[in-house]
């Protein structure tokens, strides 16, 4: 057998999406105050968001939360966690898995100690099966479409049947920012393709969010009637 000579052009090695994900979240570790609970703006989207994911769990008769299985795949600091703790769910019945140590960390010092926390790649860690599968802005901050299909069949493998995954990012492109890119409903529909998706679009677009509140808090409300000015999409993908 011939041995295959590496090009020159090709290089020694290459830089995975999880190290490139490391080298993004690097370069914006300063805490943005604009996404600070402090800020009004904020506020009122994470209520909107805590409020719509409250109702998607109404509607599919999640009543009794405290007997489900939480999985969040990209669980940061605890934040959302946290609020599911809050709505209810057991600490022994959630789990998270996190790709950076600092983060993972923050979320320990967060979180019960009953709270199964790991950190590590959600693609090559064996994930614990769950009733719902949560993920919050994760998929937009992964530009590559082979990482992005990996994390998804990840987390349908980890889904219970009759569960499923539930989904909170943006559909847009941020022209300021090149970390991020947003995933509309049709590369939703191809990540999980044998899912039963219900979706709904909400959050205000953050610089009109930003414009508008400090002069009248219900403007939110206002200009969030718009749906072209709603930018996120909150989706729950049922596993049959």
């Amino acid at each position: 057998m011939k041995a295959v000579k590496q090009s020159a052009a090709m290089p020694d090695t290459q830089v995975t999406e999880p190290d490139a994900v490391r080298e993004r979240y690097a370069r914006r570790a300063a805490i943005d105050p604009r996404y600070s609970l402090l800020d009004p703006a904020a506020l009122i989207a994470w209520q909107e968001r805590q409020r719509a994911i409250s109702q998607c769990l109404r509607r599919l008769g999640f009543t009794d939360v405290a007997r489900l299985r939480l999985l969040e795949v990209g669980s940061g600091a605890g934040a959302n966690l946290l609020e599911f703790l809050r709505l209810g769910f057991a600490p022994e019945s959630l789990a998270g898995i996190e790709l950076l140590p600092e983060r993972h960390a923050a979320a320990q010092r967060s979180l019960p100690a009953a709270v199964q926390l790991t950190l590590g790649d959600a693609t090559a860690a064996p994930l614990p099966e769950a009733d719902i599968v949560f993920q919050a802005t994760v998929f937009s901050s992964l530009l590559d479409d082979a990482f992005q299909q990996r994390l998804a069949d990840a987390m349908w493998r980890a889904a219970k049947p009759g569960g499923g995954v539930l989904w909170y990012d943006f559909t847009v492109n941020n022209p300021r920012n090149p970390d991020v890119r947003g995933v509309p409903l049709a590369r939703v529909r191809q990540l999980f393709p044998h899912g039963v998706l219900r979706h709904q679009r909400l959050t205000l677009a953050p610089p009109v969010a930003r414009a508008v509140v400090p002069l009248w808090a219900p403007l939110y409300t206002v200009f969030n009637a718009v749906p072209l000015l709603r930018t996120h999409l909150l989706c729950w993908v049922a596993k049959p």
